[in-house]
């Protein structure tokens, strides 16, 4: 047999576990002859489907995220068209939830799987030909043709047509939506998903469940199939899987039980990741500092791994005991970058996302993880969550841009298939998009307009906040000038900016011609932000700066950088008597960043 695998992704430096973590558990097998297309959204379907048909596959699989989803099934169509015999099975979030509305309306799709694939779809691939033993196996969900009397299958299934035969074949299509909303109800009235079957027009639905690999720690790792990635930015490896917190919005909030590797296990991989050269490790860890023992542990085994490899991992600012805070006080510098799962600075927002921890444990752990130099730490932000407005958000950024956050991300609310929030979401007056990304579209607490705003603003923060060469102005307009925020967006909005791409040197004109418009007081500063990226000294950011012959003062004050004759100096006066910033260039050398920094104070 040969199954085929859509490798489809955002982009070329991102990569799936999906493929390489289920090839692992059964590259052993002979009779399935594994291939793969990669790809993502930016390629062509036309192109995708043609290497997809050229290959003459069995059988297609593919994980199917929210965003990449509808680029998915496009392929998928395309492709079940040209070889209609090819069976079609999707795994991946986004069937968490009611999957008998989704397998209805997409023929092409053979089957899903829900939940944690490595042993059901090892199973799967065994009777892959054979829908009839589809049912014993956790997980798989799909529609099974009715065979044999009709009546005796709907008398089994105790069909509510059991006296009218005639209705299960050719229903009205009231009882279609009847049907359909029967089987969305007792999903909805349900945390975990049961298996079950329910009767409809020529095939019955199955419900396998959700699947779970209790022995995650016998899972061959996604590093011994020879699909792993190795060429990629960066590497993503699972130490946990499960979550302790019942995050109403997050699709790891089920209950799953949490799962854990060894230190030895752990160690062993990251050996062998340091050897392929990678840097960059995204720990996917929820859990991280649940357990206080085992965060100490973890991260001094990261240590070991200092200077080869760099850890990006998330973690609790809720939890943060003693013991944890003075190991991480005493990491090596940019060993971690961490995200510190924050949401709202609301704990009536919190409350209502059922997020464990309250709020003043959590401030207090993000001011800590905020004030420690040797880390970079990155907080979140959900617009969309029940009870937040728009203008406390304004507030919150305020509030984590006065704490020094390392970056600073503006999320809008997706409702996952399978969460908590989306089951609830009539009842909590939520508006989504039935389609994914499953965005939020309104709720009681903010309107259209203001998360269209926020999204807006999410691309400032991106533009501005989060990029290096302007955070430090921009923290510091932010801090200090309450409306700093809603007018410099009104600015980028109205000179349709915000929305268009643009280039480091773009954005720090705009940010210098706006504040040289609004707060002239800060034009100096964002002199000096546009001369230390390394931008030219010709453009109008830099048109106050003195450049040519000139002879350093005597009495300045060195900032960083060792004062040579051979640079090639630049002033950027502020006063009448050589006053101001003094910047030195290497002449021997193509670097466009100064190498030297000196201050002469009024």
């Amino acid at each position: 047999m040969k199954l085929l695998w859509i490798d489809l992704n955002c982009s070329y430096a991102h990569s799936s576990l999906a493929l390489p973590a289920l090839h692992a558990q059964v590259m052993e097998r002979e009779e399935v002859e594994w291939e793969v297309v990669r790809t993502t959204n930016n390629e062509s379907v036309g192109t995708t489907v043609d290497a997809i048909y050229a290959r003459r596959p069995d059988v297609i699989a593919a994980t199917a995220w929210l965003f990449t989803h509808e680029q998915l099934l496009h392929i998928i169509v395309r492709a079940k068209a040209l070889m209609p015999h090819v069976k079609v099975i999707l795994g991946g979030p986004e069937f968490l939830g009611d999957n008998e509305t989704y397998l209805r309306q997409r023929p092409e799709v053979d089957a899903v799987l829900r939940g944690e694939g490595e042993e059901s779809f090892a199973r799967w691939l065994r009777v892959w030909d054979k829908p009839d033993e589809w049912a014993e196996i956790e997980g798989v969900c799909y529609l099974r043709e009715i065979k044999g009397d009709i009546s005796k299958e709907c008398r089994r299934q105790e069909c509510r047509s059991v006296d009218d035969t005639s209705a299960c074949i050719k229903p009205t299509s009231g009882e279609r939506l009847l049907s359909t909303l029967l089987s969305e109800a007792s999903l909805l009235h349900s945390s975990t998903p049961k298996r079950s079957e329910t009767i409809s027009p020529q095939k019955i639905y199955h419900d396998g469940g959700l699947a779970r690999v209790l022995s995650f720690d016998k899972l061959l790792p996604p590093e011994e199939s020879p699909f792993f990635m190795w060429d990629k930015p960066f590497v993503q490896v699972e130490t946990t899987r499960g979550c302790f917190n019942t995050c109403a919005f997050c699709v790891s909030g089920v209950g799953d039980p949490v799962r854990t590797l060894s230190l030895d296990v752990i160690r062993q991989r990251l050996h062998r990741i340091r050897e392929r050269g990678i840097r960059d490790v995204r720990v996917l860890d929820r859990t991280f500092n649940y357990n206080p023992r085992k965060a100490i542990e973890l991260l001094r085994l990261f240590a070991e791994f200092h200077p080869h490899l760099r850890f990006h991992l998330e973690i609790h600012p809720a939890l943060l005991p003693s013991s944890v805070r003075e190991m991480l006080a005493t990491l090596p510098k940019g060993l971690l970058h961490l995200e510190a799962g924050i949401q709202s600075l609301r704990q009536e927002v919190l409350d209502k996302s059922q997020r464990k921890g309250t709020l003043e444990q959590a401030l207090d752990g993000l001011r800590f993880l905020c004030s420690l130099p040797n880390l970079v730490t990155h907080a979140d932000l959900i617009a969309g969550l029940p009870l937040y407005t728009l203008t406390q958000i304004y507030e919150d950024i305020r509030t984590l841009a006065e704490y020094q956050a390392g970056e600073i991300q503006l999320e809008s609310l997706k409702l996952l298939p399978g969460t908590a929030m989306r089951r609830d979401a009539e009842a909590l007056g939520i508006r989504y998009s039935p389609l994914p990304p499953y965005e939020v579209l309104e709720t009681p607490s903010i309107t259209s307009a203001q998360l269209q705003e926020a999204r807006r603003l999410s691309r400032l923060l991106d533009a501005y906040y989060n990029t290096f060469a302007w955070q430090r102005l921009t923290r510091q307009l932010i801090v200090s000038e309450e409306d700093f925020l809603i007018r410099f967006l009104t600015y980028l909005t109205e000179h349709n900016y915000i929305d268009q791409p643009m280039s480091l040197e773009r954005r720090g004109e705009l940010l210098y011609l706006f504040c040289r418009d609004y707060y002239p007081a800060y034009v100096t500063q964002a002199t000096v932000a546009w001369i230390e990226a390394g931008m030219s000294l010709r453009k109008t950011p830099a048109e106050h700066v003195v450049r040519g012959r000139l002879q350093p003062p005597a009495d300045w004050h060195v900032e960083y950088g060792v004062y040579d004759e051979s640079l090639r100096l630049c002033h950027l006066p502020t006063g009448p008597d050589g006053q101001g910033y003094w910047f030195g260039y290497d002449s021997t050398s193509q670097r466009p960043a100064p190498i030297f920094k000196a201050v002469v104070p009024l």
